[in-house]
């Protein structure tokens, strides 16, 4: 940074004294009788030693033994006056008490510095403050006479005599230009009556010097981050139990590999129980800035880190040469830029109502079959001009994987929260990308579609920045199963508090709809890693105030070690979860192997997991997810490498040109779609599904490629999701029976195994089922004018065909057949069916295949020949 004079005045208010002969500086005017001029370079930060400090504590005792006893606290406590003049109180060494003024008036700063009380004895009269300005670190001081040096080639201090005025005061004032501001004052006194340098010295009772702020206040303790106060200032605030010192590191220039200032924070003005602090003028000319943090077990103490609280990041310039002083990225001092939300209205979606659709941000439309320019594609603008792909699904809630900034291993591996990725926006600017996921979200709401952020708080990237702040706080120390130096202390009043700020911060500022929390057993840590029947996050999420407002969703899936963990999640009646039983259990069912009953209880709502105050709507279902196979895989893979993901090849492994084989795919594909919105619950569909979107086999996540929007148009996918637009459909029609918020009742159901007998349960060698759902006749003529009759439904898992007997339909009504999955495209589904004209007493249901009948009036019939 380039430097410039500054010229720094120093007033004594007993002139007969003028100025000491240690400090030789540049006489003044004579206009000016009595001021002490120097020439200083504006933030050249030169090493000068300080006398006296760090000096050996064993050569205290003698000097200690002449002086009153010490309080066993440094006592230094702002206090308010009639003009919000800072005051600084400091006790001494020998009983007394200093005080320190710090006002800006006409462009200077001028600090009176007093001695109370007066009481002082003969031995320490006539006395000399002795005083270095610092900013970096209170052991170098700045330069006061660049043309006098000591012996040693350092700065010498400067001595500045006490006066004593008619009403007995001892001060003395000092005068700074406020352009050289801010820096720290560092003084002790002594008295030139005693000889005895170490007797002659007054320090604070903690042996110290006195430090005080100019041009830099002490700030608060809160909020946390950066936030811009009414007075012009910008106030500083990090939580840091285990630094020893904290260095506020500023840059108006991030292309440079220093900082431009830093300021030693004094853990006596600048610290509150945890958190240390200061404010800023606003109109200093800074753009960034981040923090060193010393440690007592840290290493990395010359880091720049980052801010967790940063709102807005700016990624600096890469290290050069190896340096490990560089930082990556720099928190912006800057507001969070404003938006424009008028107009904005959340969809605020029933649960039930729900259709999820969930999507990489980047491999949306990266793919140039996009066609979409190259600043759009990959970004949330991409999603914007993509959004129709979503109404035209019958998708209404979009989950985005995790938008936070992250290191190489992916997005489930963040290392900051408070802010979205620059890369989702075209140039990697964070203001624009700010603006650019608003646009996204406020268009989305506009078109009914609610907006869902997975998040993960467990465990951070292994150089997140947050690591180096206070690893101790931050992280979970204990845990037989916990092998990684990253996971997040969750529980922990800090980093609840931190999670808590940044879910409200989500939701206040980007209107975010709702939370999928991925690895959320963890969420059910203590401090040392055993599990808590009654988490305080979790429990403080379901009542907070604002959060409460939005959708939370826990899902067990870590990606750490890519699978899911079960446990017995607190709930509180907010909370719902992705449901991993129901993956498994359709899965198995498609492939041969388990139970009819664990069908069942899938297509009914898993009451099993649900039933203790929810309902099927805190379910959300899925086959296919962001890990794993995808869809079209599921059915392709078989091998022993891939038999946790309960996969079947239909037949043959991997590609294949056997019709028979390709067949059986096409159906399986066609029942898993099926199911998925038949059962109650939300449905949650995987970005690709769609249009038979395949990673070769690999249940690697970093398998998955970017969504090719020319299989679109091929056939299948043109079918596949003609398909899913279909049963999104379907499921709004008939949201008496297949959008729930509660259980059905018992005699809204009818369980129909082989040729009408009841349903072989526990027998695993039973592969067919069925259902009746009964429509309750009064709610149907209420709710929806064309909602007709009871809905059949079969599925038959077994290799063979199955004659299914149809019940009677309900009186004036007869059964149409909406969905057969073994029939050839386009015929396997119909918006109206065909009718049961005969009221045919079997069907022929072929193997590996699903039935969905509709019973409606003869009236309607009649009307639509």
């Amino acid at each position: 940074m380039a430097t410039s004079p500054i010229q720094l005045a120093v007033h004594s208010r007993l002139l007969s004294y003028g100025s000491t002969e240690s400090t030789k500086l540049v006489p003044a005017s004579s206009g000016n009788r009595g001021k002490i001029v120097c020439s200083l370079r504006k933030l050249e930060l030169e090493d000068m030693n300080f006398s006296g400090i760090g000096r050996n504590n064993n050569q205290e005792a003698p000097r200690r033994a002449l002086r009153r006893k010490a309080l066993s606290a440094s006592r230094i406590s702002l206090v308010p006056s009639a003009k919000r003049v800072p005051t600084y109180l400091f006790r001494t060494d020998i009983g007394g008490q200093v005080k320190v003024l710090v006002e800006k008036t006409n462009g200077k700063y001028k600090v009176p510095v007093e001695v109370l009380p007066l009481e002082l004895s003969d031995a320490h009269s006539e006395l000399v403050m002795v005083w270095g300005l610092f900013r970096s670190d209170a052991s170098c001081f700045m330069p006061l006479d660049l043309n006098r040096r000591g012996a040693d080639g350092k700065s010498s201090t400067v001595e500045t005599p006490f006066v004593q005025g008619p009403s007995g005061k001892v001060t003395v004032e000092l005068d700074f230009e406020a352009s050289l501001a801010p820096f720290y004052i560092s003084f002790y006194m002594k008295s030139q009556l005693v000889s005895d340098m170490e007797n002659s010295e007054i320090r604070s009772c903690r042996n110290t010097n006195f430090v005080v702020p100019v041009g830099l206040s002490s700030g608060h303790p809160a909020p946390l981050g950066i936030s811009f106060q009414p007075d012009g200032s910008v106030n500083f605030a990090l939580f840091s139990r285990s630094a020893r010192s904290v260095v506020l590191c500023l840059y108006d220039d991030i292309s440079v590999e220093k900082p431009s200032l830093e300021i030693d924070l004094d853990p006596y003005i600048n610290r509150s129980g945890d958190i240390w602090h200061a404010a800023l003028d606003c109109s200093l000319p800074f753009k960034t800035y981040g923090y060193r943090c010393k440690a007592a077990t840290s290493r990395k103490g010359e880091l720049v880190l980052l801010d967790p609280y940063a709102k807005v990041i700016r990624r600096a310039i890469p290290r050069q040469g190896g340096s490990e002083i560089r930082p990556k990225y720099l928190g912006e001092l800057c507001l969070e830029p404003g938006y424009d939300w008028s107009g904005d209205v959340t969809p605020s979606l029933p649960m039930e109502k729900l259709i999820i659709y969930r999507l990489n941000v980047t491999q949306f439309t990266k793919n140039k079959s996009s066609k979409l320019p190259d600043d759009l594609a990959g970004t949330f603008s991409g999603i914007s001009e993509k959004w129709h792909h979503f109404k035209d699904l019958g998708v209404n809630a979009m989950l985005l994987e995790p938008i936070f900034p992250f290191d190489k291993k992916g997005p489930y591996f963040p290392w900051h929260f408070f802010s979205p990725g620059n890369m989702y926006g075209p140039s990697g600017d964070p203001l624009s990308v700010i603006k650019l996921m608003k646009d996204m979200v406020k268009k989305l709401h506009a078109n009914g579609i609610e907006v869902f952020l997975e998040v993960v708080f467990t465990h951070t990237a292994e150089d997140a920045p947050l690591m180096n702040v206070d690893n101790f706080s931050y992280c979970i120390k204990g845990g037989q199963d916990l092998n990684i130096q990253n996971a997040l202390n969750c529980n922990y009043p800090i980093v609840q508090q931190m999670i808590l700020d940044c879910l409200r911060h989500w939701v206040i500022e980007f209107h975010i709809d709702g939370f999928v929390f991925v690895n959320a057993s963890s969420l059910l840590r203590g401090f040392n890693g055993e599990i808590l029947s009654r988490p305080p996050l979790v429990e403080a999420i379901a009542f907070d105030p604002i959060l409460s407002k939005v959708k939370m969703i826990a899902d067990n899936w870590n990606p750490l070690t890519n699978d899911s963990k079960e446990n017995l999640f607190p709930h509180w009646r907010r909370w719902a979860e992705i449901n991993m039983r129901f993956c498994d259990d359709i899965r198995d069912f498609l492939r041969g192997e388990g139970l009819l009953s664990n069908l069942a209880t899938r297509l009914c709502g898993s009451g099993d997991i649900f039933a203790g105050g929810r309902g099927p709507a805190f379910s959300f279902n899925y086959i296919a997810r962001n890990s794993g196979l995808t869809l079209v895989d599921l059915v392709s893979f078989s091998s022993s490498e891939v038999a946790s993901e309960l996969s079947w090849n239909c037949g043959q492994e991997g590609a294949t040109s056997n019709n028979i084989v390709l067949e059986r795919r096409l159906k399986q594909v066609r029942n898993f779609l099926f199911i998925l919105f038949i059962s109650l619950g939300v449905p949650v569909l995987n970005m690709g599904d769609e249009c038979g979107q395949s990673s070769g086999g690999s249940p690697a996540y970093d398998a998955r490629k970017s969504l090719d929007w020319n299989t679109l148009k091929t056939g299948f996918g043109t079918q596949i999701a003609q398909f899913i637009s279909f049963l999104s459909n379907l499921r709004m029609r008939r949201s008496d029976l297949l959008q729930k918020r509660t259980f059905l009742k018992e005699e809204n159901i009818q369980w129909h195994g082989s040729d009408q007998s009841p349903p072989k349960w526990d027998d695993r060698s039973s592969k067919f089922l069925a259902m009746t759902l009964k429509a309750n006749a009064e709610v149907s003529q209420i709710l929806v004018s064309d909602i007709v009759g009871d809905l059949f439904v079969a599925f038959n898992g077994a290799g063979d065909s199955e004659s299914v007997i149809l019940p009677p339909p309900p009186t004036d009504m007869v059964w149409h057949c909406l969905v057969d999955t073994a029939l050839p495209f386009p015929g396997f589904f119909d918006e109206k069916g065909t009718p049961v004209e005969d009221k045919l007493v079997a069907y022929e249901m072929k193997s590996h295949s699903c039935l969905l009948f509709e019973a409606q009036r003869l009236a309607e019939i009649d009307s639509s020949k």
